[in-house]
């Protein structure tokens, strides 16, 4: 089995250069592709999940980490502070090493009422850490990242419910991409004075990620001193090809960061109430999602988010402008495809088979003339001759169904 990175430059999803830099990788067409059918997953799941989708800027003004806690803990990880001549430093404008503080002020942006609780807000945004480049590679580790991140703003009492329900969506995103957790970890609290918050408040932000693993009926191993420096998590672990471990999902709560910010609502009786902060990535960064993804897959895809989902190939010139009126019909129906009419038909079809694309349409002079459709899966079976309208509408229901099959 290959890794992702040299799937990734054979299928050309993805490219690396040094003038660029390292850990900063280009998403070509082929990768954007896949990639943005994976992110409208997302969102929409996220969407009827009842998140409010909002955008922030991937900088701040340096005493913004500063009172979130981050610069204290990620300070050398940070990039140096974008300062004007005889700026104050902490007015210095530095990239964000996370985007929770962002959304902090998304919920402290006017006065809020119990009666908006949970309020969930996610945005897909970029993160950048300034890793050193002897540890980036491929898409595990990169520096500039892009972050399936939500924060849930809730009452304390309905911690557990978000937090159960944030793992079914976890566990029926990994299952529509293609794949499960290795393992799931309760990351706890290590010692030393680089936690935020009271040691009470830690006890039950730990106690609540562990009753919902308990509830969820899902096996977890509790790792000490794993923790993030404002709460608790859960990580949802993977493993590569080479069998390294990485997390990919994870849950946080976080009673530090609402009242640094001092974030507040106003509860039932009238008074002033600290909201709990749950954080969550359901994929993690997009980077590590797809490193996953092309080994998981070893780049065959599943049709709905394969880069191209349909090839076409006339036999010969005479069927050419019957490949582009299907392959214009494809495009039309949603559907990615491209037209291969260059090169002897054999050469075509093995090019269709290295880009593993998942359905290949190979028209001759008897399926031009009855306007038919012969279909070659990816997975070497063919398929009898249906009218081109039947044939893309197969195709749109396999996709549309996000199926790992390739035939309904």
């Amino acid at each position: 089995m290959a890794d992702h990175r040299k799937l990734g430059r054979d299928l050309e999803l993805y490219h690396s250069d040094p003038l660029v830099g390292a850990g900063l990788p280009i998403w070509l067409p082929n990768g954007a592709a896949a990639r943005h059918a994976i992110e409208s997953y997302i969102r929409e799941a996220e969407r009827l999940a009842g998140y409010q989708h909002v955008y922030s800027p991937p900088m701040a003004k340096r005493e913004m980490y500063r009172r979130s806690g981050h610069l204290a803990k990620f300070g050398d990880d940070m990039f140096p502070p974008l300062a004007e001549a005889g700026q104050p430093e902490a007015e210095a404008l530095m990239l964000r090493p996370s985007l929770c503080p962002h959304h902090a002020m998304v919920f402290g942006a006017r006065g809020r009422s119990y009666r908006e609780l949970p309020l969930r807000v996610a945005e897909l945004g970029g993160m950048y850490r300034a890793e050193r480049s002897g540890v980036v590679g491929g898409l595990g580790r990169v520096r500039a990242i892009s972050l399936n991140d939500a924060h849930i703003f809730c009452a304390l009492d309905q911690v557990g419910d978000e937090v159960a329900a944030i793992l079914s969506m976890i566990v029926e995103a990994h299952r529509v991409l293609g794949f499960a957790a290795d393992s799931f970890r309760l990351s706890l609290r290590g010692q030393g004075p680089a936690y935020l918050g009271s040691p009470a408040d830690w006890a039950l932000a730990e106690d609540l990620l562990r009753q919902a693993l308990v509830r969820a009926g899902i096996a977890f191993e509790e790792v000490p001193g794993e923790a993030a420096f404002y709460g608790p998590k859960i990580d949802i672990q993977v493993r590569d090809i080479a069998g390294r471990e990485w997390s990919l999902s994870t849950i946080q709560v976080d009673f530090a960061q609402p009242e640094r910010f001092d974030l507040s609502y106003v509860d039932r009786d009238g008074e002033r109430a600290r909201p709990v902060m749950v954080h969550r990535s359901v994929v993690g960064s997009l980077e590590r999602l797809m490193a996953h993804l092309i080994e998981v897959h070893q780049g065959a895809f599943p049709a709905w988010y394969a880069p191209v989902q349909l090839a076409v190939a006339p036999i010969g010139e005479a069927q050419d402008e019957a490949a582009r009126r299907l392959h214009d019909a494809a495009m039309r129906a949603g559907l990615r495809a491209e037209l291969l009419l260059d090169g002897s038909l054999g050469n075509r079809i093995r090019l269709a088979a290295q880009r593993k694309v998942p359905y290949l349409a190979v028209l001759g002079a008897r399926e031009a003339a009855a306007g038919e459709v012969s279909l070659r899966l990816r997975d070497g079976r063919e398929l009898p001759a249906r009218p081109v309208a039947d044939t893309l509408a197969l195709i749109g229901a396999v996709v549309t169904s996000r199926s790992p099959a390739l035939e309904l």
